[in-house]
C-alpha cells in the first residue's frame, strides 16, 4: 500500500499539539504491525529514523524520527512523543 495523498511534513515536537479525538477509520498498511516492530527495533539498535504517515483530526501527516518504543495501542517516538497505532498508516524505512 503506498500513501498516494501527500501528507503535510511536521516536526516531531509539534504531534503533542494534534488532535486524535475523531473515531476516523484509517485504511492501514496490511503488514503494519511488522513495520512497528521492524522501526523500532531499527530506532533501538542503529538510531534510525523512519517515515511515520499517520492521519490526526486535520488530514495525514508524515514525520521523519526514530520510534524508542510501541505497546498494544500507542508507538512512542523520541522525547516522549505518543501516536496512536490505530491512527498510523504506514511506516517506511
Amino acid at each position: 500500500m503506498q500513501v498516494s495523498l501527500k501528507p503535510e511534513l511536521i516536526e516531531k515536537e509539534l504531534i503533542q499539539s494534534l488532535s486524535f479525538n475523531s473515531k476516523t477509520q484509517v485504511r492501514q498498511h496490511p503488514d503494519l504491525k511488522a513495520q512497528i516492530k521492524k522501526a523500532t527495533r531499527l530506532g533501538n539498535a542503529y538510531r534510525s529514523k523512519v517515515s511515520i504517515f499517520f492521519e490526526d483530526d486535520e488530514g495525514i501527516k508524515r514525520v521523519d524520527t526514530t520510534i524508542w518504543a510501541h505497546g498494544a495501542k500507542y508507538i512512542c517516538l523520541k522525547g516522549g512523543v505518543w501516536i496512536p497505532i490505530s491512527r498510523i498508516i504506514e511506516i517506511k524505512s
